[in-house]
């Protein structure tokens, strides 16, 4: 299997350091790790990958970036990522946006202590219990027809009182024509990345994408 991994944009997401966190995944697979958005320019590389991960936040693709990527994965790659580094990115390309299913709108109160129900018995979520988290909580803009597989409710706080009662996905699925998404909403650091339920969700989470076994 070979690995396209996409890294890069704003700094503060650390896409290096978050990325080299699941490299060990793919140890008995083809990796190639890309800093740059022109990879996106290359039929190629992107025919050869079986997944495409992307941690890239801020940017803009060109058209033909866009086009590309998302006939790959509608051709059948797979597609995963998290936080900012996918659903916070690329505002003006509507086909990725599509194509991924969310995109990131704020996160009211900065880093704020809250709880992420699980929802589905999907392979990914199964025997994860709900876990409280100390990070951004990110209220999105989301596609009603996403498979969700948690979620997090809004108690209206920090300035925010018109989010109160809202039920916000925060780990969801996409089938794209004969391609997976994944995304998760977590991540804005290694350490939260390394929290075990949000680690143990990310790793299934990209093998599922890249149509592996998902760990037990």
């Amino acid at each position: 299997m070979n690995v396209l991994i996409i890294r890069g944009g704003w700094a503060g997401h650390s896409p290096v350091e978050t990325t080299s966190l699941f490299l060990d995944l793919f140890a008995e697979h083809t990796v190639r790790v890309s800093d740059t958005l022109e990879t996106y320019d290359d039929r190629a590389a992107l025919a050869a990958a079986d997944l495409i991960v992307q941690c890239w936040t801020g940017g803009a693709l060109t058209a033909s970036q866009e086009a590309n990527l998302v006939d790959r994965v509608a051709a059948g790659a797979g597609f995963a990522g998290w936080h900012g580094g996918v659903v916070a990115t690329f505002y003006e390309a509507s086909r990725y946006q599509y194509m991924v299913g969310g995109r990131f709108l704020c996160h009211p109160g900065g880093f704020v202590d809250h709880r992420v129900a699980i929802t589905s018995e999907h392979p990914i979520t199964a025997g994860v219990a709900d876990f409280d988290v100390h990070t951004e909580q990110y209220f999105c803009h989301v596609d009603p027809g996403l498979d969700v597989l948690a979620t997090t409710t809004f108690e209206g706080r920090h300035g925010a009182p018109e989010t109160a009662g809202v039920t916000m996905p925060v780990v969801w699925t996409r089938r794209f024509g004969a391609g997976r998404v994944f995304v998760n909403t977590l991540g804005h650091s290694p350490a939260d990345l390394l929290v075990p339920p949000t680690d143990t969700i990310t790793r299934r989470g990209l093998q599922w994408a890249a149509g592996l076994p998902v760990s037990a």
